[in-house]
């Protein structure tokens, strides 16, 4: 079966929303690469994008969720899209409890956490950084 990784751009702070998503999600890198890494004649990179992301993927389950940072030739990121949302869900309704609370600190919550009227432990939200979230716990699943 196919898997679906969701990759996140970001306009200059994707190190630090990754440090975020790896403290909520308890994981660890299973790639860094900055811009500086791939400088060379024919790629060459600006002073004040050299430490910024090109590429970073952090494992969650079986999946991984990878992100980067746009260089600033490409124009800035749309931080207040809304056409998708990272979907996730828990094999329990502690660990749903616990991500929602996590990934919603500092950010703003457009549907608590709690019973949905489809019968699922439901929430969404916004992170700090603009990401939308979904987060479910089906108990009929489990």
């Amino acid at each position: 079966m196919a898997l679906i990784n969701p990759y996140i751009n970001f306009n200059g702070n994707a190190e630090e929303a990754f440090n975020f998503y790896k403290s909520v999600f308890e994981g660890e890198f299973s790639l860094i690469v900055r811009f500086k890494d791939m400088s060379g004649p024919e790629f060459q990179v600006s002073e004040n994008e050299a430490n910024k992301i090109m590429h970073i993927s952090l494992p969650i389950g079986g999946n991984v969720l990878m992100g980067n940072d746009v260089p600033e030739i490409m124009g800035k990121v749309n931080e207040n899209e809304n056409r998708s949302k990272i979907f996730i869900s828990t094999e329990t309704r502690d660990e749903a409890s616990k991500l929602f609370a996590g990934l919603s600190e500092h950010g703003s919550v457009e549907m608590p956490i709690g019973e949905s009227p489809w019968g699922t432990y439901f929430g969404m939200l916004r992170d700090k950084f603009g990401i939308e979230w979904m987060i479910e716990y089906d108990q009929k699943k489990s």
